[in-house]
C-alpha cells in the first residue's frame, strides 16, 4: 500500500525571493538527435540518419540561438557541468564542436573546475577526433561500449564491433584520463560467464568510470514490439550483485544505483540530476529545471527539423509550464533515492522549497518497510530499497 505525501498546507513553502536566492548548481545538456542507425531497445530522442545528410552548421547555429534564447533564465548563474548527448554527439566534426564550445566559453559563466562531457560510439571514433575534443574543452570522455561480445553487439544494434570498442578506449585513455564506459548486463541470451568476461574486459582499462546498467525493455521501441527472451530473475539477481562485488574489490564504489567510480571521479553532471539540482537543455527535444521564485520546466520541439522550424521564429520551445507542489517532492524522491548515499534533509529542502515535514509520512512507512535509514540529517536507501528502488519510490507519490 502507498504512503502518499502530504500536501503541503498554505504558508509551508518557502518560494519567492528565498527561493529564487538558494545556491542551486546549474548544468548544460546539450542534445544531438542524430546516429547512424536507431537500436531496437532505445527510447531516446534520436534519429537514423546518414553521415552526409546532418545539417551540422544549421544545427550548431540553432543550438547558439537556443541559449541566447535561455539568456533571461540563466544570465546571472554560473555554470558547473556540460554534457553533449544523443543520439551520438561524435557524429559532430571537432571543428563544430568546437564552435559550439567557444560560444560556451564567450558567452556563458563557466566555472573554472567546470566538467565537459561528450558521448562517443566507437563507431564513430578517429585517435584524431579524441584529440581535437579535448583541445576543444572536452576534458571527460563517455564511451558507449555496452559489451565486448560480437553476437550481443549485433543483438543490440549497435554500429561498431568489439575490436573498435577497444581501439576507441585505448585512444580515448591516451588523451584523457576521465573516461567512462557505458556498459549493459542481463542482456537477450547472456549469461553469467558472458557478463564476467564484459565485466572483466571493462576492467582491464582502469577507466575512472563505469556505468553498468541492467538492460530492460521500453515502451515504444523495436524490442517492446518484438521481446527478447532475457535472463531469469534469479540470474540477473546473480549479475548484479557480481557487478557490485566486483567493481568494489576493483576499487569503484557504487555511488548510484548504475554508477561506479574511483576516488573523486563520480560524474557530477549526473549527480547534480539526482541532487535535483538545476539544468538548462538545448537541442530537439531536450528538457530544462530551472528554478527563478518557483520551479520551471521546458521541453523544447523534439523532432530535428521542427526544431531548427522553431529557431527560425527564436521560440525552441514545444511547452513551458509549472509542475505541481506534488511532482516537484516527488521528482526530488525519485532521482534522490537513487543514490546509495541517500540525500539531507536540508538538502531536500534547499532544493524543493518545503520543510521536511512534508514527506515525514512517507519515510516512516519507508523506514518500517526497511527501505531506507535515517541517521541524523542523512536519509538513504538500504540494500533492500535499492534492490526494490521503484518500490520505493512509490511511496512518495502525490494522492491520486
Amino acid at each position: 500500500m502507498m504512503c502518499p505525501v502530504r500536501s503541503p498546507v498554505r504558508g509551508e513553502r518557502r518560494g519567492g525571493a528565498s527561493q529564487q536566492s538558494l545556491d542551486i548548481p546549474l548544468s548544460l545538456y546539450i542534445h544531438i538527435p542524430w546516429c547512424l542507425q536507431k537500436c531496437p531497445y532505445c527510447d531516446f530522442n534520436s534519429y537514423a540518419i546518414a553521415p552526409d545528410d546532418i545539417p551540422e552548421k544549421a544545427y550548431i547555429t540553432a543550438l547558439c540561438q537556443d541559449i541566447r534564447f535561455a539568456f533571461p533564465l540563466i544570465a546571472d548563474r554560473e555554470i558547473h557541468t556540460v554534457f553533449i548527448g544523443g543520439g551520438t554527439p561524435s557524429l559532430l566534426s571537432p571543428a563544430a564542436v568546437g564552435e559550439l564550445l567557444s560560444f560556451l566559453a564567450g558567452q556563458l559563466r563557466l566555472s573554472q573546475d567546470i566538467e565537459v562531457s561528450i558521448e562517443l560510439n566507437p563507431g564513430t571514433f578517429s585517435a584524431d577526433k579524441i584529440r581535437a575534443y579535448k583541445e576543444s574543452g572536452i576534458n571527460r570522455l563517455s564511451i558507449g561500449a555496452q559489451s565486448f561480445k560480437a553476437e550481443h553487439l549485433a543483438l543490440l544494434g549497435r554500429i561498431h564491433s568489439a575490436v573498435q570498442t577497444r581501439q576507441s578506449i585505448e585512444t580515448a585513455l591516451c588523451y584523457l584520463d576521465n573516461v567512462n564506459l557505458d556498459m549493459m548486463y542481463a542482456l537477450p541470451g547472456q549469461t553469467k560467464e558472458d557478463m564476467e568476461s564484459d565485466l572483466h574486459c571493462a576492467l582491464s582499462y582502469a577507466p575512472a568510470h563505469l556505468s553498468f546498467y541492467q538492460f530492460t525493455v521500453e515502451p515504444d521501441t523495436f524490442f517492446s514490439r518484438h521481446p527478447p527472451v532475457l535472463p531469469d530473475e534469479d540470474t540477473v539477481a546473480d549479475m548484479s550483485a557480481q557487478v557490485e562485488s566486483t567493481l568494489a574489490s576493483a576499487g569503484y564504489t557504487r555511488y548510484e544505483v548504475s554508477a561506479y567510480a574511483k576516488s573523486g571521479r563520480a560524474c557530477r553532471h549526473n549527480l547534480n540530476y539526482w541532487r535535483f539540482g538545476d539544468y538548462l537543455g538545448v537541442g530537439a527535444g531536450a528538457h530544462s529545471k530551472i528554478t527563478r521564485n518557483r520551479v520551471i520546466r521546458q521541453a523544447r520541439c523534439a523532432n530535428p527539423s521542427a526544431y531548427l522550424s522553431c529557431m527560425r521564429t527564436h521560440n525552441p520551445l514545444e511547452k513551458e509550464w509549472e509542475p505541481s507542489d506534488e511532482d516537484i517532492i516527488f521528482e526530488f524522491m525519485l532521482n534522490a533515492l537513487r543514490l546509495t548515499d541517500g540525500f539531507s534533509l536540508s538538502l531536500f529542502s534547499a532544493h524543493t522549497g518545503f520543510p521536511v515535514s512534508v514527506i515525514h509520512n512517507s519515510l516512516v512507512r519507508a523506514e518500517k518497510k526497511e527501505l531506507l535509514v535515517r541517521e541524523g540529517e542523512s536519509v538513504r536507501p538500504t540494500k533492500k530499497g535499492l534492490l526494490f528502488l521503484t518500490d520505493l519510490q512509490q511511496l512518495f507519490l502525490p494522492d491520486e
